[in-house]
């Protein structure tokens, strides 16, 4: 007779603690128990209906609404994540930790006033809360305040400078050393590394002390990814790169290269590829009578599209048609320069815009999105997708084959310039004329794969995320075995 094979430790504890709800529904803490380890497995349902449950039988329990809250935000349901955090903050307004998380949430969702709120009652209540200090620097710097920035980051980052993240895999681990930015342009990898295959170590280079030794590690990942903001993490993670001799994804030499301005002179001239004229001006030129000199020195015209250096996602980013437009749009902008940038025409047939997005994985292009959109800014998460069917259906057409849709002759310009770009992790954005050549839009590694929400009308681009995440995966093992771990 064949014997039954042993339980893990983990079917172990949740049976003992199915046991105890069994005599006792209300045992809180076994509840509470047995929904974190089925959150820490990846239990997303399971975890969510237990969550519930605690949660309706004592609605004010802070690490419930918390670790609630955490779950359903890696799962893409923001609005879920901030009435959690909120019902927490305010049961507990004490408690430094839900203002920190609430601040985060309204800080992503471009809410800047009310996270820098969340960030100073966090530090009224804990003066040395090492996450409400790294909260605030965002927040400053997102405002120009590079001085309140860098002091916040100061006491955020100096003595924290390495994290290692939860590892919940049953194997012996691959070991990650994460290279990220404390300025930010960092890429997002939490859909991208799979905790139950790979143990993460954070290090932030700025901070990076040379003194205290790397973590053991297989392959270190330079996560900062944005050559325009990040420009100190880059250089400081060079003096880490020179203590290992493991192998590096996104190496900071190529990254480098691919600020906004630089991947404009670079790709110029690359057949089949269009791309805008981009200037750098001061800020005080464009908004006083020198502004007409400087446009047309350069061979620009309006209607043009200004830019502050180093921000994404439509931040400080705004069509002018005059020059008291362009006066009034870099009087809000913080720093010291502002870009100027020729608009492309990428409008379809149809009068609507469009931008499409590939992802670079070791040289392969994999679609990822189209977007269409009634405005020329154009973000997946704004444009025309959740309530147009005829949208999402050439969205799907463009994820199923991305050489029908674009014509090989863009294909093959995207690939020139991935190879330019020589980036093993990264990103296109882009549109296609009607003669089939790309309009050049943005190319680096901080491109966003936002996590896909459980509904049901974005079921077909499923396929497309898990091929760019198994192409990834697949790197990151096979380069990780290339030689032996420090």
């Amino acid at each position: 007779m064949t014997e039954p094979a042993p339980r893990s430790a983990f079917s172990l504890r949740i049976h003992q603690l199915d046991q105890v709800l069994e005599r006792d529904p209300d045992a809180i803490d076994a509840r509470f128990e047995r929904a974190s380890l089925l959150r820490e497995r990846g239990a997303f349902e399971a975890s969510k209906r237990d969550y519930l449950e605690l949660i309706r039988r004592e609605p004010a329990h802070f690490a419930a609404l918390n670790d609630f809250g955490t779950l359903v935000l890696n799962a893409g349901y923001q609005e879920a994540a901030r009435s959690l955090y909120s019902e927490a903050v305010r049961h507990h307004p004490s408690n430094p930790n839900g203002h920190v998380n609430l601040g985060n949430l309204l800080f992503l969702a471009d809410e800047k006033a009310e996270a820098r709120g969340h960030y100073e009652a966090a530090l009224k209540l804990d003066p040395d809360h090492i996450h409400a200090h790294r909260g605030m620097g965002n927040v400053l710097a997102e405002i120009g305040d590079t001085a309140g920035a860098r002091r916040h980051r100061d006491k955020g980052f100096k003595n924290h400078f390495l994290t290692t993240l939860p590892y919940r895999g049953e194997a012996p681990p691959i070991s990650i050393l994460l290279l990220v930015a404390a300025s930010g342009g960092n890429i997002p990898t939490n859909s991208l590394l799979d905790d139950r295959i790979f143990q993460t170590t954070v290090l932030v280079t700025e901070y990076a002390d040379p003194a205290v030794p790397l973590p053991p590690h297989d392959l270190v990942f330079n996560s900062i990814g944005d050559a325009d903001l990040s420009r100190e993490g880059l250089k400081s993670a060079f003096a880490v790169l020179a203590r290992t001799k493991r192998p590096v994804l996104n190496h900071p030499a190529q990254v480098l290269k691919t600020g906004r301005a630089a991947n404009i002179d670079r790709l110029r001239g690359l057949s089949n590829v269009v791309v805008p004229r981009v200037i750098t001006a001061p800020r005080r030129l464009l908004a006083g009578p020198e502004a007409t000199t400087v446009i047309a020195d350069n061979g620009l015209a309006f209607p043009l599209l200004v830019r502050a250096p180093g921000f994404h996602t439509g931040i400080h980013f705004i069509r002018v048609e005059t020059l008291e437009d362009l006066a009034a749009a870099v009087t809000q902008f913080p720093g010291n320069d502002a870009w100027l940038i020729e608009q492309l025409d990428a409008r379809g047939p149809e009068g609507l815009y469009r931008k499409y997005r590939v992802m670079i994985v070791e040289g392969k292009l994999y679609p990822l999105h189209l977007a269409i959109s009634r405005d020329w800014k154009v973000h997946y998460f704004r444009a025309d997708m959740a309530h147009s069917a005829e949208n999402r259906a050439k969205d799907a057409a463009f994820l199923d084959n991305m050489t029908s849709v674009l014509g090989p002759r863009a294909v093959a310009a995207l690939e020139r310039i991935s190879a330019e770009l020589g980036l093993d992790y990264g990103g296109i954005d882009f549109a296609v004329n009607a003669q089939g050549d790309v309009l050049f839009f943005e190319a680096n590694a901080t491109m966003v794969m936002v996590p896909l929400t459980s509904d049901e009308k974005w079921a077909y681009r499923r396929p497309a995320f898990e091929r760019v995440f198994a192409a990834i995966r697949a790197m990151l093992i096979e380069r990780s075995t290339a030689a032996g771990a420090t």
